[in-house]
């Protein structure tokens, strides 16, 4: 095989495929990825070498069997990278819909770990030997945290908005306010939803403007509900005017109508307790006289990706009943990460320690400041004289259509180009480092604006410094 790196190989002097695979060097690539993947990765990269080798570029060294091994084994390790990979969440929205939002509890984790490794009781009822119902896993819980009558779950909240629209209202009207048509993440819309449903939808008031009269006079012969949504991800200030669920409820009993509320993120528990911005609980709105609610599990809830149903008896059964039940049902894995997510809540003097979500929601901004400070010093080598590493005060938001217009203090890292700050040139470089950032081994990813690449701490916990810092020592710029 020819070895010399001053003269360029042909097409001729590539060895066959078989002689290659027996080659020592090989070997352990054969032992650690299979014979089918190194076969087909060593038939991609001697296509390359042909193309090459016609070209009149390819060095005779490449053919050598520590060479060829060494590009082999970076082709394979790339290719079997996961597509899904843990990266660090420094764009200060901790529910950050792109990034996976709410991060599980050590003990749901465990609960997962232990569905996927061994048989369970899915669908086994263990008090009678008989066929079981998957929802009763979680339902007394959730009605013992909301205080509604049954409840059920779906894949998401946008899919338990489908299901009890389709259930209750398919062939008729929802009367639901102008403004709170709302469209969320990846431009789903309530009245997109509703038509899918197979409901006509009917608007009352204004963008600005709903009044009691408005759900009054929509109501006739062919209503099937009255239905308000929480408006995610905007606020309408100054000259406007809402009706309460309690009033609509008021409206919908003389007529035999059920109220709807679809809160969207949805929460359990008062977060002003912990001196986060109100938002109106389950429990507030089921009292107040919501007939269903749905709200999401991967949000404020602070679990896995879930759409949660609760409310009357008699409607949550219908809702079971629906077909469409079957296709949107959750699996093993929420369930089993729903369940524990649902027993923090049972002692919310300690919720801020173990939901990892509200953890974050609630690091003071002094102790964010004081890491700051701290990898400043760490980070500003890998970075050399190019740019200038500085701690500086941030705001986050929750994110996910959680309390839309609130922003909590918050301290982290700005980097800027060292000289020339407002040039395109700076520009250019500022995204050229956002982008090496993201290349890492465990992605960092932050954001670009005013001159400078922002990188909030507010999801950076102090045990996962060692590692943060870590990485910057394998940045290439």
């Amino acid at each position: 095989m020819a070895e010399s790196a001053s003269v360029p190989a042909g097409a001729a002097d590539i060895p066959s495929v078989d002689r290659l695979l027996s080659l020592p060097e090989l070997q352990p690539l054969l032992a650690l990825h299979g014979r089918t993947q190194v076969t087909a990765a060593l038939r991609r990269q001697l296509d390359q070498y042909r193309a090459a080798a016609i070209a009149g570029k390819l060095p005779a060294h490449a053919l050598g069997g520590r060479a060829l091994a060494d590009a082999l084994g970076t082709a394979l390790a790339t290719a079997s990278q996961p597509r899904l990979r843990a990266v660090f969440n420094l764009t200060g929205t901790v529910l950050h819909t792109n990034l996976g939002r709410a991060l599980l509890p050590d003990s749901a984790v465990r609960e997962v770990v232990q569905a996927l490794t061994t048989p369970a009781n899915l669908e086994f009822d263990l008090a009678t030997g008989e066929r079981g119902e998957r929802d009763d896993l979680v339902e007394d819980l959730l009605c013992e945290l909301t205080g509604a009558a049954a409840a059920t779950v779906v894949n998401n909240n946008a899919a338990a908005v489908l299901l009890m629209l389709n259930t209750l209202a398919q062939r008729r009207e929802v009367v639901v306010s102008r403004g709170e048509l709302v469209e969320i993440g990846g431009a789903f819309r309530i009245p997109d939803i509703m038509q899918r449903a197979g409901a006509r939808l009917v608007e009352i008031g204004t963008t600005n403007r709903t009044h009691p009269r408005d759900y009054a006079d929509a109501i006739g012969p062919r209503t099937a509900l009255l239905m308000k949504v929480h408006c995610s991800n905007y606020q309408i200030t100054g000259f406007t005017c809402s009706v309460g669920v309690d009033k609509v409820a008021a409206l919908a009993r003389p007529h035999g109508l059920p109220v709807a509320v679809d809160l969207g993120s949805g929460t359990l528990l008062d977060l002003t307790r912990w001196q986060l911005p109100s938002e109106t609980t389950v429990r507030e709105t089921i009292a107040a006289g919501a007939d269903l609610v749905t709200f999401s599990g991967d949000k404020l809830l602070g679990g896995p990706q879930a759409g949660l149903i609760v409310g009357r008896a008699d409607l949550i059964r219908r809702i079971r009943k629906n077909p469409l039940k079957r296709a949107l049902r959750v699996g093993k894995l929420t369930l089993a990460a729903l369940e524990p997510v649902l027993r923090l809540y049972r002692s919310p003097e300690l919720l801020a320690d173990s939901l990892p979500t509200l953890r974050l929601l609630t690091r003071p901004a002094h102790k964010l400041e004081a890491q700051a400070l701290r990898l400043c010093p760490l980070l500003q080598p890998a970075l050399g004289d190019a740019y200038l590493v500085a701690a500086a005060p941030m705001l986050s938001q929750i994110g996910s259509g959680a309390l839309p217009g609130s922003q909590l203090p918050s301290h982290g890292l700005t980097i800027a180009v060292a000289e020339g700050g407002r040039s395109a040139g700076a520009g250019r470089r500022l995204q050229r480092l956002e982008a090496a950032l993201r290349a890492l081994p465990r992605p960092v990813i932050g954001r670009v604006g005013e001159q400078a690449l922002w990188l909030d701490l507010r999801c950076l916990e102090e045990t996962d410094e060692a590692a943060f810092t870590a990485q910057w020592q394998a940045l290439r710029l």
